[in-house]
């Protein structure tokens, strides 16, 4: 029988389909996984569980493991490469939590906006400082994409509908079909944006791709939004950039360690916070619970064995 361990959690419905299917479907703790993982043929994580060469090594006593899964859109969590060469496929669900991700970034932009994030904690306090909280609009400002995969196109369809003017950048260059939209340089997107959204990969070669430079290089009425990657910010440049009035603010739900230590961040006035929750929607689980069960499908009768 093909056994799924199941680590950081995964929807009921997908589970119970597993089982239905039959596979021998188990539940752990991240702690747990060494004990465990020579035992089982596929692993399911999400960003919690990292899959370092120490685990994959283990697994590779018994080299039963065939199979791990990342539910969510990047693999950064995984030694990727380690695990192919040491013949263990790797797969994510990129599109199960496009939407949700698009709908916290414009979450933040609002937030960051119109003061919701701060003066919803001072208003706790009993504070009432209407007269501090003279916010901005959406409508008419640039919005500037780093990154224009599947999360980008979301995001500007969405502010597009609010009168945002749509700038992007990508490694890849101008994408097709998206003449609505204006393709600019790196630098150019930093520049001439009122909010900067990230959509891109963490990289162990890039690392952070928005430093000092590229904070320098932004509008000072501007706002940085990352619910992309952790890493791909230098924390300690943006709080420079706020705290000097560098940029106007920042809406973050991803950062360098998780959970984060960073006080100093998280609890800057001019920040919007949240705790890596851009998939946490009841939408996006269904859609990666069931995308995992394709994959899992997919895998096991291509190889011919199920």
């Amino acid at each position: 029988m093909i056994r799924v361990l199941i680590s950081d959690g995964l929807d009921d419905i997908a589970v119970k389909i597993l089982s239905d299917k039959g596979y021998d479907v188990l539940e752990c703790e991240k702690e747990e996984l060494l004990d465990i993982i020579r035992n089982v043929d596929v692993l399911v994580v999400r960003s919690a569980t990292k899959v370092r060469k120490p685990l994959i090594d283990k697994a590779l006593e018994s080299k039963r493991l065939k199979l791990i899964i990342r539910g969510g859109v990047g693999v950064d969590n995984i030694d990727v490469e380690y695990a192919k060469e040491s013949g263990i496929e790797v797969r994510n669900t990129p599109t199960a939590s496009s939407i949700s991700v698009a709908e916290l970034t414009l979450s933040h932009m609002f937030a960051v906006s119109r003061f919701l994030h701060i003066s919803n904690v001072t208003m706790r306090d009993n504070k009432w400082e209407k007269k501090k909280y003279e916010g901005v609009e959406l409508f008419g400002k640039t919005l500037g994409l780093i990154g224009f995969g599947r999360i980008a196109r979301e995001v500007a369809k969405r502010a597009y509908s609010l009168g945002m003017d749509v700038i992007y950048y990508d490694i890849l260059g101008k994408a097709d079909g998206y003449d609505e939209y204006e393709y600019c340089s790196f630098d150019d997107v930093l520049k001439k944006s009122d909010y900067v959204s990230l959509h891109i990969p963490y990289s162990n070669d890039k690392r952070n791709v928005i430093g000092e430079r590229e904070l320098s290089l932004m509008k000072d009425t501007a706002f940085l939004i990352n619910c992309a990657r952790g890493g791909v910010v230098d924390e300690n440049a943006l709080l420079d950039a706020l705290n000097n009035n560098k940029i106007a603010g920042a809406g973050i739900d991803v950062f360098e360690e998780e959970p984060t230590k960073n006080e100093q961040l998280i609890n800057h006035p001019k920040v919007s916070v949240t705790p890596h929750i851009g998939a946490s929607t009841v939408e996006a689980q269904k859609r990666i619970g069931l995308e995992v069960v394709d994959i899992i499908d997919d895998f096991f009768n291509r190889k011919g064995l199920f």
